[in-house]
């Protein structure tokens, strides 16, 4: 462009800006177009003890069903006259104290089962416990409204069921330049310039080929995007908070990806539980705390909504080994800027109610808050992603 056009239309530009109804136009764009809702969810994987999470510690039925599992008053974060929290969830805490933090408690399904990985399906594929699919929930998301495999993506090596489609599959990588650097493997570019040959349409290969071609198709945008920021911020050094890190690194490098999917292990308490407990709800809480200041100091914390969640929680009773046997209800964490709801969502669970097995009675289907988060925070059709119609809870 010559001198005498860049004169003219940026003169042009300029003299746009002051006409009132243009800068409200504009004010418009940027407030609803600009900003980018992103989902980040952390599972427990393991089967978490709510119990001795969020803790009823003025219900004397807990300290006797628990006579050297529980957790000593003077040693519980208070959150009210009745519930507190873990002492190693302090950071989470500070949180709760802001606003950022709603608990909700009683989250299960109809009909529980106590397998780890039959649990972990049914959390995953968001199906009932006598169903069985293929496909996950944030996987059927993206074959409906991911307009690239990277729309979702898990911090990890492998893909779990949740974020498989029926017809695409999220990215998995711990590592944006090691995921580039495999991509530009020999193979793979062989591969990719052979995209368009017959045999990548017949049923089992060419559905393989065509996951591998989407995966080398995104490492680079993923590699190149993500490079542009670096972060000051101080995480621990551990694979939960490297996982927040990269999670970080991607959404403050405004990656076009709506979904992270991310997990800590080790929850399958049966033995000793008080120290492992302690120590897993410790990198948990010290990462979140390191995550959300890494967004804040980013400004993207307020585009960003975390999602916790266990397959299941634990039995009320102690068992003979200090630790605590498969349960049903649990509670969830939800985290974000813009909570409409925060703090204590609804009330414990009671514990002289039991169910027939001596577990606590779930109230919330965790159905419904994937239906909420689908619908008012992703804003998509949550009975397309679902496959069926779930009230809404109003957290956000």
């Amino acid at each position: 462009m010559d001198r005498r056009k860049f004169l003219k239309q940026s003169s042009l530009a300029s003299s746009l800006f002051m006409v009132p109804s243009f800068i409200r136009a504009f004010e418009q764009v940027a407030s609803s177009k600009l900003g980018y809702k992103r989902l980040v969810i952390i599972q427990l994987s393991g089967g978490n003890d709510g119990l001795n999470t969020v803790i009823p510690y003025r219900n004397d039925l807990y300290y006797k069903e628990r006579p050297t599992l529980s957790i000593a008053k003077n040693d519980i974060i208070k959150l009210n006259d009745e519930v507190g929290l873990h002492s190693s969830l302090e950071p989470l805490q500070k949180l709760y104290d802001k606003g950022y933090l709603s608990i909700i408690n009683n989250v299960g399904y109809p009909n529980p089962v106590r397998s780890h990985f039959r649990s972990m399906d049914i959390w995953q594929t968001a199906t009932d416990s006598n169903e069985f699919s293929q496909s996950g929930w944030v996987g059927r998301y993206l074959d409906n409204y991911g307009k690239k495999p990277y729309s979702a993506i898990e911090i990890d090596e492998s893909l779990s069921l949740a974020m498989k489609g029926e017809n695409t599959n999220a990215i998995a990588t711990q590592n944006a330049r090691t995921f580039y650097n495999l991509s530009k493997d020999p193979y793979f570019k062989n591969i990719h310039n052979h995209q368009n040959d017959a045999h990548l349409s017949e049923h089992n290969l060419g559905y393989l080929y065509k996951s591998m071609i989407a995966a080398e198709s995104s490492a680079k945008y993923i590699f190149e995007t993500s490079k542009t920021v670096t972060s000051s911020q101080e995480y621990p050094n551990n694979k939960f908070g490297k996982q927040l890190k990269t999670t970080a690194q991607f959404i403050n490098s405004g990656l076009q990806t709506k979904v992270f999917y991310t997990s800590l292990g080790g929850f399958d308490t049966h033995v000793n539980q008080l120290n492992t407990q302690n120590r897993l709800l410790g990198q948990y809480a010290n990462g979140i705390e390191a995550f959300v200041q890494d967004l804040k100091n980013n400004d993207s914390f307020k585009d960003t909504l975390i999602l916790t969640f266990s397959e299941f929680g634990r039995r009320v009773k102690q068992n003979a080994s200090a630790g605590t046997d498969h349960g049903t209800a649990n509670n969830v964490f939800v985290i974000g800027e813009n909570l409409k709801k925060q703090g204590l969502y609804n009330n414990m669970a009671s514990l002289s109610d039991l169910d027939d097995n001596g577990d606590l009675k779930f109230e919330i289907d965790f159905r419904t808050i994937y239906a909420t988060v689908l619908d008012k925070w992703l804003e998509v059709d949550d009975k397309k992603v679902l496959n069926k119609s779930f009230n809404q809870l109003d957290f956000v």
